[in-house]
């Protein structure tokens, strides 16, 4: 078997071959034969892909960059699709009636825009979160540079309690932006 990747070293962890190997045939199959019924993936699924961690895996960062090349693709093609089917300013419309759907928590004041977890649990920093929806408040209010690389490569510091947000909520908020930043049509 040919690795698709390069692999870590024996003592580094790296994901199980063999299951990156098939998820990449799934999504070569769903992407050469779209709309077929039994070869369905969307951008969405390739964000929440996950691999087991072995010794001699391949390499995480490797394998994560073509994950986001991958989303990059479907998302394309589905906005491409679509387009051809319904028009540009549709799709605009509907980018725009998605990217509504995420104001409310954009509103909501610093340090109050998701649940806190319990004392005893760690989450996500919330200074660097706010920050992060400041950006993306921006980006919709007034068009200022921002692009789903720059969020996917987001990593928050972990904090805990009144100081952190719920990791779930967080990345489940973001990766709704980033559909949606991948869905802007580039200039």
């Amino acid at each position: 078997m040919t690795d698709l990747f390069p692999r870590t070293s024996t003592l580094r962890l790296g994901y199980t071959p063999e299951q990156v190997a098939e998820f990449f045939d799934e999504a070569r199959v769903a992407y050469e034969r779209p709309g077929s019924p039994d070869s369905e993936l969307s951008p969405l699924d390739v964000r929440r892909a996950a691999f087991d961690l072995k010794h001699h895996g391949y390499s995480t960062a490797a394998v994560d960059a073509a994950l986001d090349r991958l989303e990059l693709a479907f998302a394309t093609r589905t906005r491409d699709i679509y387009i051809r089917a319904n028009g540009k300013d549709e799709w605009m419309k509907r980018l725009a009636e998605r990217a509504q759907a995420l104001y409310p928590r954009l509103r909501r004041p610093a340090g109050e825009r998701f649940e806190h977890p319990s004392a005893l649990k760690q989450g996500y920093d919330v200074r660097q979160v706010d920050e992060l929806m400041a950006r993306i408040t921006a980006f919709f209010d007034s068009a200022s540079p921002l692009d789903a690389d720059e969020i996917r490569a987001v990593v928050f510091r972990s904090k805990r309690g009144p100081r952190a947000y719920d990791e779930r909520t967080v990345d489940a908020f973001l990766a709704r932006a980033v559909d949606i930043l991948m869905g802007v049509l580039p200039e």
